[in-house]
């Protein structure tokens, strides 16, 4: 009697091992995944064979010289803007940051003006700027001008676009930057007063590399927003992508198959942008990675 109910029990705890079970099959997820495969497919389908999108005009003129001039404008643009974007931002952040008032104010002052006015307006405003002030100049005040120059033969399309977007991704960053140093505990801080660091020294050697984690998700974002803010600067007549191909169609009509060019152009640089903020987060990232391997090696260390 017993040896026949242990083979029983024997089954019913083999039924009962979780080792042994496996999770259901999900039919509405896979009904919709399905569903969402045959639309996409058939929105692809319709893209791909619909004529007005002018394939033949869009592979003729991806490549073409005009175009990639344009394009290199626009990464030019977007390299420089960011440059001296993220450098004046982090000169804002830390004056943010400063117990004194007149810094704080003044970067406050700086990023509520740069932040509250669109960005097409402040682009129109720096091409016009001879409007206002026909001549530049440097002088003490109230006294003698030292040197002066004409507005017009100092912004130019180009020194306008770089005027306009630097200052304005200036204002974003900063906030980001401000947030990202924030975010390091204040320990940080106090440790590095106890080693004798300067405040200099224990904000790039320590803070800024762990605020790191924090601004390189939306660094990234606003570099993304710039590489497409940069098309705004086709309004002052700069020949960046849009520009170019706003000056082709101008001339053959054919809108929709050159901004298509545009279109795959931008994103190519998007998804290139994108895999390397991806590599970026991960390096930054390591640190924290390598905690939470070593935690389960302590806790079984650990009597």
């Amino acid at each position: 009697m017993n040896s026949a109910a242990e083979p029983m029990n024997d089954r019913q705890a083999a039924l009962r091992d979780v080792a042994n079970a496996h999770r259901p099959p999900e039919w509405g997820r896979w009904l919709l995944w399905a569903f969402v495969l045959a639309v996409a497919v058939n929105f692809a389908w319709i893209v791909a064979w619909n004529p007005n999108f002018g394939w033949p005009v869009v592979a003729q003129w991806f490549t073409a010289e005009s175009i990639l001039r344009g394009l290199y404008v626009t990464l030019g643009l977007t390299v420089v803007a960011m440059v001296i974007g993220v450098i004046i931002g982090l000169l804002l952040a830390i004056a943010r940051l400063s117990d004194d008032r007149l810094f704080s104010g003044l970067a406050g002052l700086f990023i509520w003006f740069f932040r509250g006015t669109p960005l097409l307006v402040q682009l129109i405003f720096w091409y016009n700027l001879s409007t206002l002030f026909p001549e530049i100049s440097i002088s003490i005040p109230f006294g003698p001008t030292l040197v002066s120059w004409h507005t017009n033969d100092l912004i130019t399309p180009m020194t306008a676009a770089i005027a306009g977007l630097s200052l304005n991704e200036a204002a974003y960053m900063a906030e980001i930057i401000r947030g990202g140093l924030l975010s390091v505990d204040k320990g940080q801080t106090e440790a590095s007063d106890a080693f004798g660091m300067t405040r200099a020294r224990a904000l790039w050697r320590v803070i800024i590399p762990q605020a790191m984690r924090s601004i390189v998700p939306p660094t990234g974002n606003q570099l993304i927003s710039m590489i497409k803010a940069t098309s705004l600067v086709s309004v002052i007549a700069m020949a960046d992508l849009l520009y170019s191909v706003q000056a082709v169609y101008n001339r053959t009509f054919e809108v929709i198959p050159m901004l298509m060019v545009a279109v795959i152009w931008y994103l190519v640089i998007t998804t290139v942008l994108n895999i390397g903020q991806g590599f970026i987060e991960r390096y930054y990232a390591r640190g924290e990675r390598g905690a939470t391997e070593r935690a389960p090696v302590i806790a079984e260390a650990t009597p």
